[in-house]
């Protein structure tokens, strides 16, 4: 089971594990109390981003368990599973495990922790971080937003990166749009539309640095706009709804906090970014990087191009780019390999010298793999790959329990092999009637 992925697999790890529990120092934080427990807090926060599965999360589970202890009461410390919470990962920018991030007076700027992993270190940094937040305070630097309760008494709120849109320039900007916008529609009086507000501007500014502005979060005074109101059926204030192009418009029906609007738009990037890289294995470090940072690595061996010439190759890696669009959300990665060109790799995973094109999904974590057995096809992956996601299929360990060395290759040039050129030989001074008559 061990390429069960979600939910069910971090709940089972943690519970046999048990990186942190309740009887830890270390705050377990999830979307539900993020914002409540972290970002309208005034107390200084420093929070790892962690996979169950990730070997150097789990060899820092103790040295954060004693930081944690030895700064009770002083700085708060706290843990979020971003495996099973990807989309608070995702709102700030974590692409590794473990990822550690400081928040200070500033809550929408938190800073990456760079430091050693040891529980001297950590307490260091946070001490260091605390002095210079209670320094500030001291000469009067707020340091900017720190608590969201004082920003929603207050009615502040950066809107500059709301988009006030209007009856004349709604279609112009949303309908034909490539990108993914959120709109509120809202009226000036209206007492839910004002708490929103600074919850609406913040998101917006962190959605457009997180997605580089390929989703927009707008608004539509419903009271002036009434054309609008009328085509959508706007009844009650606020009314947030999602614009995808080519789709009907669908209600947002979630949490109105800025955390619960950035991870729904988090999301909705998500559904619509490009799908994972195809990368050659060309050198260890290729192969090592991609495998040691996803859950799963899908890795292709394709025949020899003079088998298959570029055309031929081309078509492989197209199935191949079609199933990494597919199955993206899963967040694995995906190689390739010529024949021939990395045997030592071919062994470990048992494919061995022949049947190209082959596919190995492993699991670098626990060092196993599994083998399409169907056809290297668009419907014969899928169903391998579906088996693999919901925790089915044959598994071995992969050949001496760890990958083989790989050598460094050039890149495919993108052409048509060419077969070695041959020394020309001359027969002009063998005499061949002297030695037929002889052989006679």
């Amino acid at each position: 089971l061990f390429f069960v992925l979600g939910t069910v697999s971090c709940t089972l790890f943690l519970a046999v594990n048990g990186l942190y529990s309740s009887s830890d120092d270390v705050i377990e934080l999830t979307p539900t109390n993020f914002n409540k427990e972290v970002i309208q807090s005034e107390s200084l926060w420093l929070v790892e981003f962690y996979a169950p599965w990730c070997g150097h999360c789990q060899r820092l589970t103790p040295e954060w368990k004693k930081a944690a202890t030895a700064l009770k009461g002083v700085v708060k410390v706290g843990a979020v599973d971003a495996d099973k919470h990807q989309s608070l990962g995702g709102q700030y920018g974590v692409r590794g495990f473990p990822t550690i991030k400081i928040f200070g007076a500033n809550k929408n700027k938190a800073e990456d922790y760079q430091g050693g992993r040891t529980s001297d270190a950590i307490v260091d940094a946070a001490l260091s971080a605390l002095r210079s937040l209670v320094k500030d305070r001291l000469s009067g630097r707020s340091g900017g937003y720190s608590s969201g309760k004082q920003s929603r008494e207050s009615g502040g709120g950066d809107k500059k990166d709301v988009i006030e849109l209007t009856d004349d320039s709604f279609d112009k900007n949303v309908i034909n749009s490539d990108d993914v916008w959120m709109v509120e529609f809202y009226a000036p009086w209206c007492g839910h539309c004002k708490n929103l507000e600074p919850e609406w501007a913040a998101a917006a500014t962190e959605v457009k640095e997180q997605t580089k502005g390929k989703v927009k979060l707008a608004a539509v005074d419903a009271t002036v706009n009434q054309m609008l109101a009328g085509r959508y059926g706007i009844r009650g204030f606020p009314t947030i709804k999602i614009f995808q192009k080519g789709e009907d418009p669908v209600d947002y029906d979630g949490g109105r906090t800025r955390s619960d609007i950035i991870a729904r738009a988090l999301d909705l990037f998500s559904d619509n970014a490009p799908p994972p890289e195809l990368l050659e294995i060309i050198s260890e470090d290729v192969l090592k990087s991609t495998c040691d940072a996803h859950q799963l690595c899908i890795i292709s061996v394709l025949p020899h191009i003079l088998d298959t010439g570029a055309s031929g190759r081309n078509s492989y890696l197209d199935v191949m780019l079609k199933m990494a669009e597919k199955y993206k959300k899963k967040m694995w990665g995906w190689l390739w390999t010529e024949a021939g060109a990395q045997s030592d790799l071919e062994s470990s995973l048992g494919i061995g010298g022949f049947g190209y094109p082959a596919m190995a999904a492993v699991n670098a974590r626990k060092m196993k793999f599994a083998l399409l057995k169907g056809s290297f096809s668009e419907q014969g992956i899928n169903e391998f790959l579906r088996e693999l996601s919901v925790g089915r299929g044959s598994t071995a360990p992969v050949g001496g329990g760890a990958f083989p060395k790989i050598h460094s290759v050039e890149p495919w040039d993108g052409k048509d092999g060419e077969l070695p050129v041959e020394d020309d030989i001359d027969l002009s001074d063998v005499e061949l009637d002297d030695w037929d008559k002889d052989e006679l």
